[in-house]
């Protein structure tokens, strides 16, 4: 909730002119409570985790000559009843549990100020750097989650139900066992809470976790890929291997770059 009740209350407290993306954002989020800002994340999951791997999955039943070409694993593929199982019940497990993991979070987020919803917004130079660090501080703590969750108890009582596509599509991303869930949820909130940031930013870091690990689960290469770009960058054929292998590989944990698999030797030879 803004504290202001105008806009000229808005622009003398910031001694200048909102920009329109703050003009908008003061109409939008004015009277709502920062409570209801802070569950903007649960919808930010389902918007993007719904859209982010819909075209692929049209396009390979739609036009298979097209997308089978850049398919990593052309001999598998999912119906669209089995998809749609695995969307729904991947979607409805992760909203169930990142429900209480909102409302238990959000006292302390308030309390010690990690998240601010007011204005001004962030400027890019402020949103980039903050970035770099989420996904350095994410990639870092999910490698190692990541390796523990391959050891043979966690595995066969955890880990096992997100390896069941080997295979994978884009929608199998979040397709995990609910402790693996909450474990996992861990790494992409600590970046935000070591590095506060505005609400904005937050919803951007989260979409684009989300957008993320549908495109390393898409099961596609495409040589044209934005993506490519990124240096260290793993991708969907890095992390198809790793699901290709199974419960008995030991190789490409990582969950965006590469680093730490080459540093600690368990990047795929």
């Amino acid at each position: 909730m803004i504290r202001y009740a105008t806009a000229a209350e808005v622009e003398a407290a910031l001694g200048r002119a909102m920009t329109c993306a703050e003009a908008t954002w003061f109409q939008y989020s004015a009277t709502m409570p920062d409570y209801w800002l802070w569950w903007h994340t649960a919808l930010v999951f389902l918007v993007f985790y719904t859209l982010t791997p819909l075209p692929l999955a049209l396009l390979e039943h739609l036009a298979p000559a097209v997308a089978l070409k850049y398919k990593l694993q052309p001999r598998v593929r999912l119906s669209p009843a089995a998809l749609f199982r695995c969307y729904r019940d991947s979607a409805r497990l992760v909203l169930i549990v990142m429900s209480p993991c909102l409302i238990v979070f959000y006292p302390i987020v308030k309390v010690m100020g990690i998240i601010r919803t007011g204005l001004p917004l962030p400027s890019i130079w402020e949103i980039a750097p903050q970035l770099v660090v989420y996904h350095f501080v994410e990639d870092y703590l999910s490698y190692w989650i990541h390796r523990l969750l391959h050891t043979k108890w966690a595995y066969n009582s955890i880990h096992h139900v997100h390896h069941e596509f080997r295979a994978p599509a884009g929608f199998a991303a979040s397709h995990s066992h609910w402790a693996e869930v909450l474990i996992l949820a861990i790494p992409t909130f600590v970046g935000p809470a070591v590095v506060p940031c505005h609400v904005t930013t937050h919803l951007l870091w989260f979409s684009v976790r989300v957008m993320e690990a549908a495109e390393t689960h898409c099961g596609y290469d495409f040589p044209f890929s934005p993506a490519k770009l990124i240096p260290f960058y793993g991708g969907a054929e890095y992390h198809d291997y790793h699901h290709y292998v199974g419960g008995h590989g030991q190789s490409n944990f990582s969950s965006i770059f590469t680093y730490c698999d080459f540093i600690y030797r368990t990047n795929k030879v």
